[in-house]
């Protein structure tokens, strides 16, 4: 008897394993290639400037001068103690306002109000601006003070001297006028008058 085909037990079998026979060898599988992406250096995006901002403009203000200083000329002109034919110095107008005012503006509309007035004959701005540099002021110092005022009228051999001022607010600044005798320094007309914004 063969017993050699029988199983006992009903157990499984054993898988059967492959013989590899020697010199041989199994192929290996390849490794999988990825592809390398390049790296791309980081562009910068646009460049964008912060939008600059413009300061506002300051308002600037402009007056009607020559409506408040024609009146009180004329009244200056009818003045006592005004003698026809003298000379007259014209004095920048100071500013004594509480804010910035361009004073060169009202110092123009005053003389164009005294021109051909046919009573004075005014000091001319190069006499003016040379009798300052003998004294040491700069051609566009306004003189600030009566008593200066008074001085320069003497060097330029003026008899009279009008010294005028803006004051109050600079919304709506008073204009004050003093005519004055160079030679006593005595003040024998004064005027006020006020001055409207035109903007």
């Amino acid at each position: 008897m063969i017993l050699s085909g029988c199983i006992k037990g009903g157990g499984e079998q054993p898988a059967p394993v492959e013989e590899v026979k020697p010199g041989t060898t199994q192929p290996v599988q390849p490794e999988p290639t990825v592809p390398t992406v390049p790296t791309v250096p980081e562009q910068p995006g646009p460049i964008t400037q912060p939008e600059p901002t413009i300061p506002a403009k300051p308002k600037v203000r402009t007056y009607d001068w020559g409506s408040a200083m024609q009146p009180m000329v004329g009244k200056m002109l009818q003045a006592d103690g005004v003698t026809a034919g003298g000379v007259l110095l014209v004095d920048s107008v100071n500013n004594r306002t509480n804010g910035s005012l361009n004073t060169s503006q009202a110092t123009e509309a005053l003389r164009g109000s005294l021109a051909n007035n046919g009573k004075f004959t005014l000091v001319s701005d190069q006499q003016l601006s040379m009798a300052k540099q003998q004294l040491g002021l700069s051609p566009h110092d306004s003189l600030g003070s009566r008593s200066k005022a008074i001085g320069i009228a003497r060097n330029v051999g003026a008899q009279y001297v009008i010294y005028t001022s803006a004051s109050g607010s600079v919304q709506a600044p008073t204009v004050k006028m003093q005519l004055m005798l160079v030679q006593t320094g005595e003040i024998i007309w004064s005027g006020s008058g006020a001055v409207q914004q035109t903007q």
